[in-house]
């Protein structure tokens, strides 16, 4: 069961959903760093709800949600592309809240004018990102407003997650293209789902598979499964995205930084792996010669 992504229709219905689980991804990207449970916990809930936001997109390319705030919590970020790749990391200072709270909730009221950036990044086009400030105490909530006000879809989110697995699930009222789709489709159908999806328990969501969880809430609907997509972790970094790095700090910061550190190290917050530049290496991104 471990790194699912289940999407589901209703038959006949504009109504379209995923269920995301997911096991070792979140493992692997918890290892990275001694954080605390509630982090933990947090990024494990934004691990599930990018895997489901990347479902909805219909391009190549990644997208990722990053929540950015003032005081001890600095940052979290979790991404997933069309690959299904998924990757996370988190930035703050040291808390008592943090290490003493159970769940995500505390980390949300700890921070300090905090705001909830959607990047959406194409292979190929234009970047997008939405701004959302953080309203509500959880980050399921954030989401469902940030669809009701921006894209203006009815969207249901319910998320969960322990310190070794998170699950998530997201279901939509699509837009009716013709006024005979609109005749045709039961009126009570969305309050219905949205009741049933509101049932759903947070253990339910991080143990259970997908098609047990459906089955559970749906059983009473025509609910159609195409093949279900596995999710893996996976980091973009590179000494070659870490060269460019270097050559936007100019030349003149690179000659600084290797006075009191040659080689110039550069480490993946997402992954750990270290790239390493020679001042050789490092002016040669220049074209200039050592002097």
């Amino acid at each position: 069961m471990s790194e699912l992504r289940q999407r589901f229709y209703i038959e006949n219905c504009p109504i379209r959903g995923e269920v995301v689980h997911l096991e070792s991804v979140l493992q692997t990207i918890l290892a990275q760093r001694d954080y605390p449970q509630a982090i933990q916990i947090l990024l494990g809930e934004m691990l599930s709800a990018t895997a489901l936001l990347a479902s909805t997109l219909k391009i190549k390319g990644r997208i990722s949600l990053q929540i950015q705030a003032a005081g001890t919590f600095k940052w979290a970020m979790a991404e997933c592309n069309h690959l299904g790749q998924l990757r996370a990391s988190a930035d703050y200072e040291e808390d008592p809240r943090f290490f003493q709270a159970e769940n995500s909730s505390t980390v949300f009221n700890a921070l300090v004018n905090p705001v909830l950036f959607i990047n959406i990044e194409p292979e190929f086009g234009e970047r997008y990102q939405g701004i959302i400030a953080l309203e509500h105490d959880t980050l399921a909530g954030c989401l469902m407003q940030y669809y009701d006000l921006s894209a203006q879809i009815p969207t249901k989110i319910v998320l969960a997650s322990t310190t070794e697995r998170s699950g998530g699930l997201l279901i939509q009222l699509l837009p009716r293209n013709s006024e005979e789709e609109q005749q045709r489709v039961d009126e009570d159908l969305w309050p219905r789902l949205t009741m049933l999806t509101e049932t759903l328990k947070a253990e339910e969501l991080t143990d259970l598979e997908p098609t047990e969880i459906l089955y559970r809430l749906y059983n009473e609907e025509d609910v159609r499964l195409p093949e279900a997509e596995r999710l893996s972790f996976g980091c973009t970094c590179s000494k070659e995205r870490c060269a460019n790095a270097l050559i936007q700090i100019g030349v003149e910061a690179v000659r600084e930084t290797l006075e009191f550190q040659n080689p110039i190290t550069m480490d993946c917050q997402f992954c750990s792996t270290r790239y390493t530049f020679t001042a050789e290496e490092a002016f040669g991104l220049f074209g200039k010669h050592l002097s």
